[in-house]
């Protein structure tokens, strides 16, 4: 039987306008897959290499630092505490994160899910923000690997002079070619495949935890023997109070930075549908356990006051005579940010090639190499940039811009939740070689068209019937007048549209209105230079604003299509919406508390990518080479039809 489809091309010379913005791609599924040119990827990873890959991305060197600094100026004792929040705030995102890699297993992370639910314009500025991320967190990790190494050399010059820092004073550069070697190796061990990367990084990262493992158990056994004295203090646990506390959790926060590094190789994972999920899950469980331990210990060893703000651990371990421990936490310092250097360098070019799959970059970045199945050369140009960067820079004061990229990609992802549950794409886009399968889906049913032919006008005002046999009726009829009944399911079908239409746009406002609500709440809350009345009246439109969206969003129905979106049967972010709406609230109140030379030098580099997608990308974009948009239900239909004409 044939069946009408709303289908549209969608030209080039059209894209100037907002349209270009907003038009999303299709999902990628066994049907669109067989139908594109690219080169797939190894599938080679398993659940535990990505619970590998999502811990050694996570637990870097700050570890190590942070608990002193955060014990210090915030949390005290209390840094328990701090990291819990963390956790659980950083577990918002990987409950996002965990649906759609689940039902979008593809390169790209975030900026696959936004192109999907968003649009192009949000989906490249979240890739472009994740590729100067990448870039900057590798330099930045590797930049901190020679001075820890440098302890087991003799001290702080005790590399050998090839390796060692140069200070070059006519220049004011400081040069590191140490940094720039160990980027290098792990650009080189990276194009080797992913198996082989995967299985060098898991032992890195077993190292670590080991590590950290001795530092909990020694630790525990001096805190019993010398009777806790960190806290036994007239202070109390709360030293800061509580809103130190969650200053702390805030910044504690991006310790936990990293297991998002685990969605980008979805395309590699041998069964994503169930092994993304549990890897994203695991990893944050598994470096949230680890972080509250080692603050119990360590807070336990010394009082918060006295602890080093830049060696906390060796520092405590010292105390208690324990002097050659230091070498112990820093080979895993070292160990640390060896793995979150792969990690920073691993995602970086699965991202260009997913851009350049979709137009968006040139197709150099798509190329696959045939016999390891990796990016090789978006590998090689990423591995070049980071360790030209680590060699002539310190981008240590850089840093808040990796903060801005990831935290703009969990809030894209959250979103990204709520649109797939309540407004998922009406329209989806077919390539041009799938036209012949539209048109014949298009065509009505010939036959079906001679049977009306064939009704005698005069049998037709026999279906009113009685309206007490109305079942009856409708079944015979339906045999009988198939005309009749047609037209009946079209003004049916036509009013439930209508309904449906409106509870899209319900919901739409109701996505908006709490997008507004959060946004109006932090920047007030945050905005200390204006007077009090000002940021009570405001903090009081956006609570407003987000409890009014949150009360639509629970009023309304969710869409019946997110049943079938993507790889439908996988995880399901629990708690929709609230769940989305508070990984957005704390997303947003982090980037906006970053300070303003960070977003300066964001916005910067936001404009050079505007101009490079005005120039390039909007104009070679997939969707702008005549792709063919039709409506969601109709196009698995299209698939089949062309299954079949192709079997």
């Amino acid at each position: 039987m044939g069946c009408e489809v709303n289908a549209k091309k969608v030209i080039g010379s059209s894209s100037w306008g907002i349209t270009s913005l907003l038009r999303r791609k299709h999902v990628d599924s066994a049907h669109n897959v067989r139908t594109s040119n690219h080169q797939e990827l190894a599938k080679e990873l398993s659940v535990l290499q990505l619970i590998a890959i999502g811990v050694g991305s996570t637990v870097g060197a700050g570890v190590y630092v942070l608990v002193g600094t955060v014990a210090r100026e915030h949390s005290g004792p209390a840094l328990t505490v701090s990291f819990l929040i963390a956790g659980i705030a950083a577990a918002l995102s990987a409950f996002c994160y965990a649906e759609l890699a689940s039902r979008c297993p593809s390169a790209g992370s975030a900026y696959h899910y936004s192109y999907i639910c968003v649009g192009e314009g949000v989906a490249w500025l979240i890739g472009w923000a994740l590729v100067l991320e990448y870039t900057i967190g590798g330099s930045a990790v590797a930049r901190g690997i020679s001075p820890n190494l440098a302890l087991f050399f003799g001290g702080k010059d005790g590399l050998p002079f090839f390796l060692g820092r140069v200070d070059i004073p006519l220049l004011d550069v400081v040069v590191d070619p140490c940094a720039a070697l160990l980027v290098l190796i792990v650009t080189g061990l990276l194009c080797v495949g992913i198996k082989e990367s995967s299985f060098v990084q898991a032992i890195v990262m077993i190292a670590n935890v080991c590590v950290m493992a001795f530092v909990i158990i020694a630790g525990a056994y001096l805190g019993f023997k010398a009777g806790w004295v960190g806290y036994e203090l007239p202070s109390g646990y709360f030293p800061f109070g509580a809103n130190g506390m969650l200053a702390g959790s805030a910044t504690v926060f991006f310790a936990y930075i990293g297991f998002d590094v685990v969605a980008s190789t979805a395309e590699e994972v041998k069964n994503p549908h169930r092994d993304l999920p549990i890897g994203i899950g695991v990893a944050v469980f598994i470096c949230c356990a680890l972080y509250m331990l080692v603050s119990v210990v360590i807070v336990g060893l010394v009082p918060y006051y006295a602890m080093d703000p830049d060696t906390p651990i060796s520092s405590a371990f010292s105390s208690h005579g324990m002097q050659w421990a230091a070498y112990i936490i820093t080979a895993g310092a070292v160990t640390a940010l060896c793995s979150t250097l792969m990690g920073s360098l691993l995602p970086q070019p699965r991202i260009l090639m997913a851009m350049a799959r979709d137009g968006l970059l040139p197709q150099f970045f798509s190329d696959v190499n045939r016999r390891t199945q990796v990016p090789v050369k978006g590998t090689i140009v990423t591995g070049i940039c980071a360790a030209f960067l680590s060699f002539f820079m310190d981008v240590s004061q850089l840093a808040g811009m990796v903060s801005v990229g990831t935290l703009l990609a969990f809030t894209i992802v959250a979103i990204s939740i709520l649109i797939l549950r309540y407004i998922p794409p009406a329209l989806v886009p077919l390539p041009p070689s799938l036209q012949e399968s539209i048109d014949s889906e298009s065509i009505p049913d010939s036959s079906n068209n001679q049977e009306n032919n064939d009704i005698n006008p005069k049998d037709i005002a026999g279906i009113s019937g009685n309206s007490q046999q109305h079942l009856q009726a409708d079944a015979e009829a339906s045999l009988a007048y198939p005309l009749i009944i047609k037209d009946i399911d079209q003004e049916t079908n036509a009013v439930d549209e209508s309904e449906e239409q409106k509870r899209r746009r319900v919901a739409a406002w109701g996505i908006t209105s709490a997008c507004m609500g959060v946004l109006f709440l932090t920047s007030a809350s945050s905005a200390a230079y204006l007077p009090s009345f000002a940021r009570i009246s405001v903090c009081a439109v956006g609570g407003m604003l987000l409890l009014c969206g949150l009360f639509i969003l629970y009023w309304v129905d969710q869409d019946d299509a997110r049943h079938s979106f993507g790889h439908a049967g996988g995880f399901l972010c629990p708690f929709v919406p609230l769940l989305p709406i508070a990984c957005i609230l704390v997303n947003v109140y982090l980037m906006i508390n970053l300070g303003a030379d960070t977003w300066i030098s964001v916005s910067i580099w936001m404009i050079i990518g505007i101009f490079v997608y005005l120039f390039y990308g909007r104009t070679h974009s997939s969707l702008t080479r005549n792709a063919v948009y039709v409506t969601t239900s109709h196009a698995e239909e299209i698939y089949r039809s062309s299954s079949e004409h192709l079997a």
